[in-house]
């Protein structure tokens, strides 16, 4: 089942660029092997944190070739293909090669800020558009609009071709209200956590795993933690998670990627190079991050 293939930790994998602002296809090779080899259940290409909007169409193209290639089948891959333009975005999932793409992720639009029937009707398109599952992504914070649990059941209901959502709204009692309202229409649908703070209490409330920033540095203990959570240990899983929490804080204090990058870069795994309008970590936030590896590895 689709959903098996998609529970667990997934990691929103960053475009490493090299000092000059290029994709930096070795890095990228390292951060696939990296998490695949820390035990992640699967990985997301072209996401938020894969700084999509500021690479060309070229680029993602490149990007997303290069991941399945190096990922080749050792887990399931998903891909970020979203906007607020309901028919590029079915135009891009008609033309799109999905070799090595076992499902899609398509965002709430941005900027317009549709009502709950537009947005209904924007991911039955793209639903009926999709050669493959499409994950719902509600992330208002960035995108001006929510999509509502009544919304994400009716989409359940009525688009057999949508499996999951991840949820990036912060608010554990909208996620309740998704797995509670799904269930009265759908069977099998999941719902992941966009958030690494909140990973085991989504869980608690019916997540089925994280969709991971956090992982690109810490795979084998992001998936520790939420492994026990889905196995209903979940004080061993917030105490580990919760170790965590200073290094989670300093990866999104100052914008996503920009955290994890400088992060990675720590252990030289990449540069913190990210592209305009992002700039890299402040030396602030670099000192604060060092800082809190340093506690967390001793």
């Amino acid at each position: 089942m689709i959903t098996d293939r998609f529970t667990g930790v997934g990691v929103a994998l960053i475009t490493p660029f090299d000092r000059k602002g290029s994709v930096d296809f070795a890095a990228l090779a390292t951060v696939v092997d990296r998490v695949i080899e820390g035990g992640v259940d699967y990985l997301l290409a072209l996401g938020t944190t894969s700084e999509t909007p500021t690479l060309t169409a070229a680029e993602r193209v490149a990007v997303a070739r290069f991941i399945a290639q190096r990922a080749a089948g050792r887990v399931p891959l998903m891909v970020g293909i979203g906007g607020n333009c309901t028919k590029d975005v079915v135009d891009t999932l008609k033309s799109w090669d999905f070799t090595g793409y076992d499902a899609v992720l398509s965002v709430n639009p941005y900027y317009n800020k549709p009502n709950q029937e537009g947005l209904f009707l924007h991911f039955k398109a793209i639903a009926e558009a999709s050669p493959v599952p499409v994950m719902l992504y509600n992330i208002p914070g960035r995108t001006g609009v929510n999509i509502t649990p009544t919304t994400v059941a009716r989409l359940a209901a009525q688009c057999p071709n949508i499996f999951g959502i991840k949820e990036a709204s912060g608010n554990v009692e909208q996620m309740e209200a998704v797995c509670r309202e799904v269930a009265k229409v759908r069977d099998k649908f999941i719902l992941v956590s966009g958030d690494d703070g909140l990973t085991v209490d989504a869980i608690r409330r019916g997540g089925k795993g994280v969709l991971s920033v956090l992982a690109h540095l810490y795979p084998a203990k992001v998936k520790e933690f939420t492994t026990l959570a889905l196995q209903g240990n979940f004080d061993k899983a917030q105490y580990e998670l919760d170790r965590l929490s200073t290094i989670i804080d300093t990866l999104f204090v100052e914008g996503n990627p920009v955290g994890v990058k400088n992060a990675l870069a720590t252990k030289d795994i990449c540069t913190p190079t990210v592209r305009l309008p992002l700039a890299e970590a402040s030396a602030e936030l670099d000192i604060r991050q060092r800082t809190a590896i340093i506690q967390y590895e001793v």
